[in-house]
C-alpha cells in the first residue's frame, strides 16, 4: 500500500499491522513463493485506492473479484485492457445499458475504464487478487475485512457519494453505508445471468447524474470511456 495517495494512506496505513492483514499478506506471499499466477499484477492489486485519492471520490461501483482469464484483469472493477480483443460479457452489457440509457455510442476498442476514474469513479472489487482461472479462489482471505474499511472510511466522508450496488454480493454493503448523508442506487448485476432481471433498463447511468447534479457536483461523461491523457 507504499503507493497510495495521502488521503487513503492516513485511513488504512494502520490496517498493515491488523491480524487479519497480516495474515492475508501471508497468504499472498506463500501463494506467490509457490509460483500460483496470481491476477492483477502485484504493481495493480491496489490500483483503484492509488488512481483516486479519498477526497476525490464522487461514485463508487463494487465489483466481486478480478477477472480471472490471463491479460483481463487491470485493478480496476469491471475494467479490462484497451488492447483486450474478447471483451467480458458483464462489461458488453454494462455498455449496451450505457448507449440505450444516454444515446451513446461506445468506441469497442475502448475498456480500460481510466476515463472513468478521472472523473472521480472509484471502481473496486471486494475481493482484490485471484488465482489463474480460480474464480473467487482469495475469496474469505482477508480482502472483504479490507474492503469492508474501505467502504466505511468512504461512510464517514462528509461530502456525499453516489454508491453503485449491482446484484447481491455488493448490496450486502449497504449496511455499511450511511444513508442519511450518502446516496445509493440497487440494481441486479450486469452479468449474462441476470442482466435481463432489471439491469437492462435501471437507467443507472442518468440516474447517477441526476443524483450528482442534485448534490451540486458536475455529471460523469460516461463515454469517456479511457483516459484523456
Amino acid at each position: 500500500m507504499e503507493k497510495l495517495p495521502q488521503g487513503w494512506i492516513e485511513k488504512l496505513a494502520p490496517l498493515k499491522k491488523e491480524p487479519f492483514f497480516l495474515k492475508l499478506q501471508q497468504f499472498l506471499d506463500t501463494e506467490f513463493k509457490n509460483g500460483k499466477t496470481i491476477y492483477p499484477e502485484k504493481k495493480n492489486i491496489f490500483r483503484a485506492l492509488e488512481a483516486l485519492d479519498l477526497p476525490n471520490v464522487k461514485v463508487v461501483i463494487f465489483g466481486q473479484d478480478p477477472y480471472h482469464g490471463p491479460e483481463q484483469a487491470i485493478g480496476l472493477s469491471f475494467a479490462v485492457p484497451n488492447s483486450l480483443k474478447k471483451k467480458p460479457p458483464s462489461l458488453k452489457n454494462i455498455f449496451k445499458e450505457l448507449e440505450s440509457d444516454l444515446g451513446v455510442s461506445i468506441d469497442p476498442t475502448q475498456s480500460d475504464l481510466s476515463g472513468w476514474v478521472e472523473q472521480g469513479v472509484l471502481l473496486l472489487n471486494r475481493v482484490l487478487t485471484v488465482e489463474a482461472s480460480e474464480p473467487l479462489s482469495h475469496r474469505e482471505k482477508g480482502w472483504e475485512e479490507f474492503t469492508d474499511r474501505v467502504v466505511s472510511i468512504l461512510s464517514e466522508r462528509k461530502q456525499p457519494i453516489v454508491f453503485i450496488l449491482w446484484g447481491s454480493h455488493a448490496q450486502k454493503l449497504k449496511s455499511l453505508i450511511d444513508l442519511d448523508r450518502h446516496l445509493v442506487i440497487e440494481t441486479p448485476h450486469p452479468s449474462p445471468l441476470s442482466s435481463y432481471r432489471g439491469f437492462f433498463g435501471s437507467k443507472v447511468f442518468s440516474r447517477t447524474n441526476e443524483l450528482l447534479v442534485q448534490l451540486g457536483q458536475s455529471p460523469i461523461v460516461w463515454d469517456r470511456i479511457s483516459s484523456q491523457g
